[in-house]
């Protein structure tokens, strides 16, 4: 992990009861900072929370205005990671309006208020559609192909108009398939790696969507989380956008032969039909900008990130054995 120092401030956390957002708590109050947690535990759950961390919940929605203001106004930095997912959003794109673009809009709107040292905003590398050149750069223009990244789109751009115009001083980071502990394979709209980990683990094929030809750029949750931060910290992120990946392609089909091996089985991929929101054919992030003005770079490879997931989820379910 990269050492980072929040001694003396107030962190708000939006969605910080979910998979990234919990991840994100224990880092701050690790690194001397204080958490409040915003989160209306739609998909959160405070189980995700270190139970032993000094931290303050509030249950509620970004889409409370005055709630958001009145938190924000006790806040020095603030990660907004709250929003509704890609397949909550393909079901209901109304709700996901609601969330993903009013609820980032209030955020905004109470910056101007507020005055935060800084905003950052979680985008997703969805919004880059099938880009022909690869790896993918911050400057590629935006293909939307579902409810989810446009609303992530408008989020950021929304920021971009709000840096300009109000002099708020927000960054967005566009996370690429975020991985690792705390992403409960129980939850239906968690991602592929806990739900692969279950499947082979239970002597199962796991199931693939299309052909396993598809490919993803893979990135560890600690090293999402110090890319969040130092965003957050960086004074040379304002009014900027920053790809949060690994920078390694990796097919579906080899992450299931890789997480094969190291749980000690041969697993081969069950292919079922392709749903609606498995539209990107091949995702690979170029992190330079990150790199070179964050001074960030991912930490963990994809081999050792799985064996640390693997290990968390053995240990779970050793506990509730």
């Amino acid at each position: 992990m990269i050492k980072i120092d929040f001694t003396g401030n107030t962190v708000l956390i939006t969605g910080g009861a979910g998979f990234i957002g919990s991840n994100l708590v224990g880092r701050v109050v690790r690194a001397g900072g204080k958490a409040i947690v915003l989160d209306d535990l739609f998909t959160g759950d405070l189980k995700n929370i270190d139970p032993d961390l000094p931290y303050e919940f509030v249950e509620g929605s970004v889409t409370d205005y005055e709630l958001v203001r009145d938190l924000m106004a006790r806040a020095d930095y603030v990660a907004h990671l709250a929003a509704r997912n890609i397949i909550i959003s393909t079901k209901n794109p109304l709700e996901d309006y609601r969330t993903n673009i009013g609820g980032t809009l209030n955020i905004l709107m109470a910056a101007r208020e507020t005055k935060p040292k800084r905003i950052v905003y979680s985008s997703s590398a969805s919004i880059y559609g099938n880009p022909k050149i690869m790896p993918i750069v911050e400057d590629e223009s935006p293909l939307t192909f579902s409810p989810y990244s446009v609303s992530k789109l408008a989020g950021e751009n929304y920021c971009y108009a709000f840096y300009e115009t109000y002099f708020v001083p927000v960054t967005a980071v566009r996370y690429s398939n975020i991985y690792g502990p705390k992403q409960n394979p129980a939850n239906p709209y968690c991602g592929v790696i806990s739900k692969f980990i279950v499947s082979i683990d239970r002597g199962e094929s796991p199931q693939v969507h299309g052909d396993g030809h598809q490919t993803r750029d893979f990135t560890y949750v600690d090293d999402a989380v110090d890319g969040t931060l130092m965003a957050l910290l960086s004074p040379r992120s304002e009014g900027m956008v920053f790809n949060i990946g690994s920078g390694a392609e990796t097919s579906i089909v080899d992450l299931v032969r890789t997480l094969g091996e190291l749980m000690g089985r041969n697993a081969e991929c069950s292919h079922i039909d392709r749903r609606d929101i498995d539209n990107i054919r091949r995702r690979v992030l170029n992190i330079e900008r990150a790199r070179t003005r964050l001074r960030w770079q991912p930490q963990v490879t994809l081999r050792e990130g799985l064996r640390r997931t693997i290990d968390w989820y053995n240990a779970i379910k050793k506990k509730t054995a």
